[in-house]
């Protein structure tokens, strides 16, 4: 029989909540406990799931091998590094930290400690993002919404971290050349950070994306289209819905003298994507392989959020 992984996860707010559920049913893992600041909120979700709970890192250490970090954004470099210190394979929430200087210093101390340290962009692991890989080629133009209403959570940075850091990765995974310019624009609405932003990123290949981001919206979206020289594919990624429209392959035209559109769904097997992103880090863990979202991928990602950034002021 397989040893049991001893987890822990810090930070079990509205995110961290749901990592420890399923670390709590997940075969070959022991949850071991939970830590919050927030004595209220340890007691509580530690008594849900019978485990320990702490309002400090301290005690936690002692007892696991591997941890989620699901803490606030500017607190993510470090309680990561005291993990990694410690010996123990992380698990830390996008963005991977709040700097450039602060992501290379945890991928260092990683190596440095031979530790596993993942970045949970999970979006990676959204079974219609999965198939969108396998249908696109060498994409022209690539569109990203990710609109949500305000709450007061994530607040700590703006919305480029907050939100688009996802949106990012995704474009930076599905085109791979070089990234030529970055203009965008933010303004801050309801917090003093920028609270919708807009970004064109514009690549060695000539594909160009467009990604729009805000947290002040009354409709939540998060869909991505990509138009490549066959087709045009858009996803829910909510839904985990794909569409396909492709020009007919035959020389009928329609009464204007245009190609006649096919529109084909593209059947995905849905699936919770956190639960896919844990169970490939505890993968990873125990098989000691390398991440799908390495602490090198997320800091590419966060270096052109950080570009962005800079083009606001």
């Amino acid at each position: 029989m397989k040893k049991k992984i001893r987890v822990g996860v810090v930070g079990v707010g509205h995110l961290g909540q749901h990592h420890a559920r399923i670390y709590s049913q997940m075969p070959g893992v022991e949850l071991v406990g939970v830590m919050d600041i927030n004595p209220r909120r340890a007691r509580e979700v530690g008594q849900r799931l019978g485990v320990a709970y702490f309002t400090e890192l301290a005690p936690l250490l002692e007892r696991i091998e591997a941890a989620s970090v699901a803490v606030p954004t500017i607190s993510h470099y470090t309680v990561t590094k005291q993990l990694l210190e410690e010996g123990i394979d992380v698990l830390v929430e996008k963005p991977i930290a709040s700097s450039r200087e602060e992501a290379r210093e945890l991928i260092t101390t990683a190596s440095h400690r031979s530790c596993m340290l993942q970045v949970g962009h999970v979006e990676r692991f959204n079974n219609g993002f999965k198939m969108l890989q396998k249908l696109v080629k060498d994409p022209l133009f690539i569109e990203c919404h990710r609109l949500g209403s305000f709450v007061d959570r994530g607040t700590d940075v703006d919305v480029v971290l907050d939100l688009m850091i996802h949106d990012i990765d995704i474009v930076l995974c599905l085109e791979r050349s070089a990234l030529k310019q970055i203009s965008a624009v933010g303004i801050s609405v309801l917090s003093p950070h920028v609270d919708i932003a807009n970004a064109r990123l514009e690549f060695e290949s000539g594909c160009v994306a467009n990604l729009t981001s805000s947290r002040v919206s009354m409709e939540k979206m998060r869909r991505i289209r990509v138009f490549q020289e066959d087709a045009y594919l858009a996803l829910n990624f909510a839904t985990q819905e794909i569409s396909c429209y492709r020009k007919e392959k035959s020389d009928r035209l329609s009464p204007h003298g245009l190609p006649y559109i096919l529109r084909e769904e593209i059947e995905v097997e849905k699936g919770e994507p956190l639960k896919s992103e844990l169970e490939s880090f505890i993968h990873c863990v125990r098989r000691r392989t390398r991440p799908l979202v390495s602490g090198e991928e997320a800091e590419r990602s966060l270096a052109v959020a950080c570009e962005i950034k800079e083009k606001f002021r």
